[in-house]
């Protein structure tokens, strides 16, 4: 059986024969020997029809065996007519399964000229598509009756193969620029209506903006960090400010926390309240009042929250789509990545799961056209840097310390770290003389379009909650116990990786 280029096994069911009602399966002949004709009589015809066919797209084996020897021919530059292919047809043991030169013959004599040739080329994909959906239609209702199979794990089985197949068909054509150019006009002059310039998505946190104009159509961006540097908190408090202050549809996929939590997050956010008196209920009357006044920034604000655990790459597509096209959502958050699967397919190793997963979510963002935020896990290089007190610059992630795959950095658009010194008890940079507590970097680290640069915000952690660095701010943040210079692994970082223990929300507060 075939592979893909990832070493994976494919998902699609050898040829299907007729069925038990006497149907045949989905199948052109006569265009398909047109198809070849055309490909041996016209010198350029190949290149035509190169991303529309496969050898597998021709129901015919002896049609398959003469398109693999084109294929082949294209492949090495070589010309491709009539002597050609008869000579590698005979250098590959193929030139009697596929009838002789007199056949070949016959299909060069059979068609005048190429020029229909990529009409009857979407016509034989199409027909190798529906007999695809067949075979796996086939082999999911077989797998249906059997008792002994996991019904979560076929589901995934059977939307991972659907999803290998759309992959397959989907092609664009090639756009005249003149469209494209009018489009990237429109665009600027939408921003240059807007407040500071701003294309895309705004995070809020106004520094930051001026870098990346908002988060921008199309990208992936990738927001990573160690445990404990506050992750979440920054995307929650992103979210509140894309939703409550700018009125824009956002959603988050949580593979972590329940729905709850991230709510109750938001409202110590909102609120400021702490999270222990909004766990257990103990607050004051004035804390009370402060947040029945204050939720109701809240209340009908366009966040879009699922939690469901365990959540694929083919799940999350579906439901992007959805809720593009339902809730007119602008950007996609998913806390996040190494908590992803793929089920549906074999993987040689988790790294390359995380590489089909981080392809896959770029390809998201371009099909709907928004920006999509991953968070991600750094590996335990930063806690092997040097953590002296005058040394900021030592406990810096940088891109290799991505964990998992090198894929992580080559598909997303940009790539942002986030950083707090305080928590590695470095509290001045004597560089600058800078007070560092209670502060918090968004590093840009890669930027496909744009500048990198490091920003600095205010990390207000008792309410779990990053704001501009010149915002006001509760003066009694510091009051509160300085963490203790270690690690808390997520269960991403734990021996049993994906599977490991969940934390309990006490030990992982950010």
């Amino acid at each position: 059986m075939a592979t893909t280029s990832n070493n994976r096994k494919k998902t699609i069911a050898p040829k299907i024969g007729a069925n038990e009602m006497g149907k045949l399966p989905p199948q052109a002949p006569e265009l398909e020997e047109s198809v070849l004709g055309a490909l041996m009589i016209e010198k350029d015809a190949y290149a035509t029809i190169a991303d529309l066919l496969r050898p597998e797209s021709f129901y015919a084996d002896s049609n398959a065996c003469i398109f693999e020897a084109i294929r082949s021919l294209a492949a090495k530059d070589a010309p491709i007519d009539l002597l050609s292919v008869v000579e590698q047809l005979k250098s590959q043991g193929n030139l009697e399964k596929t009838g002789g030169v007199v056949r070949l013959s016959e299909l060069t004599r059979r068609v005048a000229s190429a020029a229909h040739l990529r009409y009857h080329a979407q016509i034989v994909a199409q027909k190798a598509t529906a007999r695809d959906l067949i075979s796996v239609a086939c082999q999911i209702e077989e797998k249906g009756y059997d008792e002994t199979q996991d019904v979560d794990v076929l589901l995934h089985e059977a939307e991972g193969s659907i999803f290998e197949i759309s992959q397959r068909a989907q092609k664009r054509d090639v756009t005249q620029i003149d469209p494209v150019i009018e489009e990237a006009f429109e665009r600027m002059r939408k921003a240059a209506k807007n407040e500071g310039n701003i294309s895309g998505v705004p995070s809020g946190i106004t520094e930051l903006d001026k870098i990346t104009s908002g988060w921008q159509k199309s990208d992936l961006i990738i927001i990573a960090a160690r445990p404990a540097m506050g992750k979440t908190a920054f995307v929650l408090s992103m979210a509140k400010n894309i939703a409550v202050n700018f009125k824009r549809p956002v959603a988050m996929f949580s593979l972590e926390m329940s729905n709850v939590q991230l709510v109750n997050r938001l409202i110590m956010n909102v609120c400021e309240i702490e999270g222990d008196k909004i766990k257990n209920g103990r607050l004051t009357k004035q804390e009370w009042n402060k947040m029945e006044s204050k939720i109701n920034e809240l209340m009908g604000a366009p966040i879009y929250i699922d939690d469901t655990p365990g959540l694929s790459i083919f799940e999350l597509q579906s439901k992007a789509r959805k809720l593009v096209r339902e809730k007119k959502v602008e950007l996609i958050i998913i806390d996040y990545l190494q908590l992803m699967n793929a089920n549906g397919a074999n993987f040689g190793s988790r790294e390359q799961e995380v590489s089909i997963i981080s392809r896959r979510l770029k390809w998201i963002a371009k099909e709907l056209d928004i920006p999509v935020i991953a968070l991600s896990q750094l590996n335990r290089n930063v806690e092997k840097r040097d953590s002296s007190n005058s040394n900021v610059e030592g406990k810096k992630p940088q891109l290799s310390d991505l964990r998992e795959s090198g894929a992580i950095e080559q598909d997303a658009d940009m790539v942002c770290f986030i950083h707090r010194p305080e928590y590695y008890r470095i509290y001045n940079d004597d560089k600058t003389g800078k007070d560092l507590r209670g502060l918090g970097q968004i590093i840009v680290a890669k930027h496909r379009n744009g500048a990198t640069d490091e920003v600095w915000m205010r990390f207000i952690g008792k309410y779990a909650k990053f704001q501009n660095e010149n915002e006001a701010f509760d003066d009694n943040i510091y009051d509160m116990p300085q963490p203790v210079h270690q690690t808390v692994e997520s269960r991403m970082n734990l021996s049993s990786d994906a599977h490991g223990a969940k934390l309990d929300d006490d030990i992982s507060p950010f």
